[in-house]
């Protein structure tokens, strides 16, 4: 692949991504900026209305929405369940084996995945993108907290968590929307659009902020953050090309699904390992290495998508 291409791939859809993130690191390290408020208003109203506005608007067939849905939650499984095997075979404890499938296995589609398939590959590709990122939430939520708590944690409590996700009831009223041919209107279509617009450049900017605040890098656990980073970058783009090709999803599924699929931690796991007593350095120090290192793999993976 011509160096050219990647440069241009790099330069035009990861750099911006980096660069938004950056005013947020700027922000956060000069003037101490809240990131619980910013949060919470880009996962309660922003990334809501983004969702509800691209899946109304752009018309995704039922058995794309289930493919994308599979390959979302499939991957993710693997990865988990890979993770697991390579705690074992490393002869890690096992609150570093939970550790190390909580970092592994959820991926940053949010903040970082919208941002770069938008920029890849247009507004067909984020609406199929914004299906990814609702299933992947629903697995941070309800399978994520489970495999944190690790036996503490009871399944009626982790559903109920499951149900404050407003994302979720997005999705659900978007497709009922289009499901019964209603129409929104048009004052209320223009409202959530404009809300909609902003959930991107936020969660770009709490990006920063977050990585900011992230300051840990043990060394002592390196092997583990490695394989993790493996599993991450390298084992699940190649798990979602496989599994795109065996459900045969193509165009800007295939697109959207595979970047996603392929994305590096989130810090929300970070936060997970807080709540639930896991290793935090261990998955502070894969969110950091999988984030830095990640233009390495996603700008070939973008110049291959895009053929």
């Amino acid at each position: 692949m011509p160096f050219a291409i990647i440069q241009d791939v790099f330069v035009n859809n990861l750099l911006p991504v980096f660069l938004c993130a950056a005013t947020g690191f700027l922000l956060r390290k000069a003037h101490h900026t809240d990131i619980k408020t910013s949060s919470r208003m880009a996962f309660h109203i922003f990334s809501p209305c983004l969702i509800f506005a691209s899946l109304e608007r752009i018309k995704i067939s039922g058995e794309e929405f289930g493919k994308l849905a599979v390959l979302t939650l499939a991957v993710s499984i693997l990865i988990g369940i890979l993770a697991c095997l390579v705690g074992i075979a490393l002869k890690a404890e096992r609150h570093l084996i939970a550790s190390l499938v909580v970092a592994s296995m959820f991926v940053n589609n949010g903040n970082y995945g919208l941002a770069a398939t938008r920029f890849a590959f247009g507004e067909e590709a984020l609406a199929r993108s914004l299906v990814c990122f609702v299933f992947a939430t629903v697995m941070i939520y309800s399978l994520g907290v489970l495999i944190s708590s690790m036996g503490k944690f009871s399944v009626k409590e982790s559903f109920r968590k499951l149900l404050t996700v407003p994302t979720i009831y997005a999705l659900i009223a978007a497709g009922l929307i289009r499901q019964m041919n209603w129409h929104v209107p048009l004052f209320l279509d223009r409202s959530i659009s404009l809300l909609g617009d902003a959930s991107i450049p936020l969660m770009l900017v709490i990006l920063g902020m977050q990585i900011a605040e992230t300051r840990s890098w043990p060394r002592n656990r390196m092997a583990l953050i490695s394989a993790s980073a493996l599993l991450q970058l390298v084992v699940a783009p190649l798990v979602a090309l496989l599994l795109a090709h065996w459900l045969h999803l193509t165009g800007p599924g295939r697109q959207a699904g595979v970047l996603q699929a392929s994305m590096p931690a989130p810090v929300v796991t970070t936060v997970l390992a807080i709540q639930y007593d896991l290793d935090k350095p261990l998955v502070s120090g894969v969110v950091i290495l999988t984030t830095l290192l990640s233009p390495l793999t996603l700008t070939p993976l973008i110049a291959y998508l895009m053929k």
